[in-house]
């Protein structure tokens, strides 16, 4: 169980990522340095409670329009074995000391994490609150074949396009998370066409409404 401590991050996340950012290829370049507001999204266990799991949804209002990132985080109390092109930074937490972060999409306990919330062998957690399961946050999973976990140690192997991330988990299994999201239905985020699963959800828009999407798919 991830506990969440009420303290300080020094950097904090958002000031990491308002750095970072610009460098990603699914980067919407707006009106100059990134003005970030975290704007949802949720956690995931551990099972041996050494690395933080989050999926943060962050909104930029620099440019013309919104733009809404779904940022996949891990944090751990020692750098990550051959995942240094992943560092997004490091911070100095309150309570828990330097914390290296990660762009989660080449870390193997979130992805691991992310094919059981599929499955439904993981429950999804609320994003500030500790030991909350977080029910809004909806999943699916239609294929025949138990999903294998990540390779303990590797950095997974994730590719960066325009707007995803794309993460090969098996052979012709390939895991996709959406990094620019468009709000849409809830008969779009929560039943995905040609797709082996889904995970899906919700954040708060600028002008305080809720938009729900796709975060992340699986395709053979």
């Amino acid at each position: 169980m991830a506990i969440i401590h009420r303290t300080t991050l020094t950097p904090t996340k958002l000031e990491l990522l308002t750095a970072w950012l610009p460098g990603r290829p699914w980067y919407r370049d707006g009106a100059g340095e990134p003005r970030l507001a975290r704007a949802g999204g949720f956690r995931l266990d551990d099972p041996a409670g050494e690395v933080g799991v989050e999926f943060m949804v962050a909104t930029d209002t620099a440019g013309p329009g919104p733009v809404h990132y779904l940022v996949p985080l891990t944090y751990r109390g020692a750098p990550l074995d051959g995942a240094e092109h992943a560092l997004i930074g490091t911070t100095e937490h309150g309570v828990l000391g330097t914390r290296w972060v990660y762009d989660g999409c080449h870390d193997p306990v979130l992805v691991t994490e992310l094919l059981a919330l599929f499955e439904g062998r993981a429950q999804a957690q609320a994003q500030s609150l500790t030991d909350t399961p977080d029910h809004e946050i909806t999943r699916s999973y239609t294929g025949s074949a138990p999903l294998p976990p990540a390779p303990a140690g590797d950095a997974p192997s994730a590719e960066d396009d325009k707007d995803a991330t794309g993460i090969a988990v098996a052979p012709g299994l390939t895991l996709r998370l959406h990094r620019v999201l468009r709000p849409a239905t809830d008969a779009v985020a929560d039943r995905p066409e040609d797709a082996l699963g889904h995970v899906s959800g919700h954040w708060e828009l600028p002008d305080g409404s809720r938009a729900r999407a796709v975060f992340a798919v699986l395709h053979d």
